[in-house]
């Protein structure tokens, strides 16, 4: 008796349970809500404090739930022109993907105890739920209004791929496979092992632009205040509560702007309006919205200077080098838990990983220039953002640019160890050694976190 006191009675998953598949369906209900009540808590708020405020709180329900599927990428019509509103605030869709990525894998854990029809299926059933109820209520008119069947076909498709990824991620550990490709190429130019080490170099080279792209958006920011802010605070004369309004809808871009300012970096740079470039060998803008993170674009002209983002991309490749040098001299084999394999890779072979690993690495760099730009109305603010295809060539373009000659000589240098300046290139090659275990157990440990693999929370029989 204790024991079954001691569980919430949705949790209760022996045979006295009786409902493990409603249980999981009520999961994925309060994942989704959870989610909307961070949407619509401010805007509710705003609602309250704002003067002259409509008398029901129908519009700012309906404005907190088209928010809410606009985060996930379901596009909504704007006004009574039905103005097309495609952007995607990155971070609203970053905490629901977060959510049922750790759903998913916590069901997934305690799959055994469940019924076959349990499981992520009935978590992603109940969040989709949610979402047809949201999008319902949003069809009327408002503000913002939805369309019911391609907004819930959107928020399901990303909650099928979350909320899946999750529950491969609770799985034992599987074998890595061999690359079909590698098996047609001849033996000296066939990198042994290298799977790990491509995906390790590709993630490494993504966060290394993403970082580049948010010193750039600190810069800007850091450049607008020393200037006086004139743009930047232009916005303050509307009132407190829409100063608020406005912060807060900025906070949910921070990301879109971090994506921004690495295709920036990278050279294509973005538009802020049809016929428009912002880009390190100029920029061409019109009149544009009074926004705080327009306020932190270049002015027009020339680019000059700004041509010294481009030195961003440079410094991302360093690491990929490394991590491709060492696993081609098999100096990080044993580390990595993979087939050291009998020689190093031929230099052939250790081009060839590092054009699959720019290939990983564009594709998820046009993926995001893809999720980060979109449409703000009609006419001219029909598109924003970095152009998908340009920015992902751009990065592989730099990927093998800057990681094939580097890779090589980490190689060699690796392989030659009593070469003048060995010393100095093994305190590089130990110093980014020490910040890949760093950035691996961090990695592990949020994953672990995410997935809730912990054994501890599991209910005792």
């Amino acid at each position: 008796m204790t024991q079954l006191m001691g569980r919430p009675i949705l949790e209760v998953s022996g045979e006295l349970g009786g409902r493990p598949v409603l249980s999981d369906l009520l999961t994925g209900v309060r994942t989704a809500l959870v989610g909307l009540a961070v949407v619509a808590v401010p805007v509710l708020g705003l609602w309250v404090v704002t003067p002259y405020a409509d008398d029901s709180a129908a519009p700012a329900t309906r404005l907190a739930g088209a928010l809410w599927l606009v985060g996930h990428g379901a596009p909504v019509l704007r006004g009574d022109a039905e103005a097309p509103l495609t952007m995607t605030p990155l971070l609203l869709g970053v905490l629901a993907v977060v959510q049922l990525f750790r759903v998913g894998a916590r069901v997934t854990a305690r799959r055994g105890l469940r019924s076959r029809w349990g499981g992520p299926l009935a978590v992603w059933a109940g969040y989709c739920g949610v979402a047809v109820a949201v999008a319902v209520h949003c069809a009327g008119a408002g503000l913002f209004r939805t369309r019911v069947l391609p907004d819930v076909l959107v928020v399901a498709l990303l909650a099928g791929f979350a909320t899946g990824a999750g529950a491969r991620s609770a799985d034992e550990p599987r074998a890595g496979a061999a690359w079909p490709v590698w098996e047609r190429l001849p033996g000296w130019a066939r990198p042994t092992g290298c799977a790990g080490a491509v995906r390790r170099s590709a993630l490494a080279s993504g966060a290394g632009l993403v970082a580049g792209g948010g010193v750039l958006v600190a810069v800007a920011a850091v450049s607008d205040a020393v200037a006086g802010g004139g743009r930047g605070m232009a916005v303050l004369g509307r009132g407190p509560t829409a100063v608020v309004g406005l912060v807060l809808l900025a906070v949910v871009l921070v990301p879109n702007a971090v994506v921004w300012g690495a295709a920036y970096a990278l050279g294509p740079g973005f538009a802020v309006g049809t016929g428009t470039v912002v880009a390190p060998g100029g920029t061409v803008l019109g009149p544009v919205p009074e926004f705080p993170l327009f306020a932190l674009l270049p002015e027009s002209g020339p680019g000059g200077w700004r041509l010294a983002a481009m030195l961003l991309p440079v410094l991302a490749g360093v690491v990929p080098a490394v991590l491709l040098g060492r696993a081609a001299a098999k100096d990080t084999a044993k580390d990595a838990g993979e087939d050291a394999g009998e020689d190093p890779w031929h230099p052939a072979a250790t081009a060839l990983a590092v054009v699959a690993a720019a290939l990983l690495a564009g594709a998820g760099a046009a993926l995001l220039a893809w999720l980060s730009g979109g449409a703000l109305a009609g006419g001219r603010m029909a598109r924003l953002g970095p152009v998908p295809w340009w920015t992902g060539l751009a990065a592989a373009g730099w990927f093998v640019a800057v990681v094939v000659p580097g890779a090589l000589l980490v190689r060699y240098r690796v392989l030659s160890p009593g070469r003048p300046g060995a010393a100095a290139f093994g305190a590089l090659s130990g110093a980014v050694r020490r910040l890949g275990w760093l950035l691996r157990a961090r990695v592990h440990a949020l994953v672990a976190r995410l997935g809730g693999r912990a054994q501890a929370h599991e209910p005792a029989d």
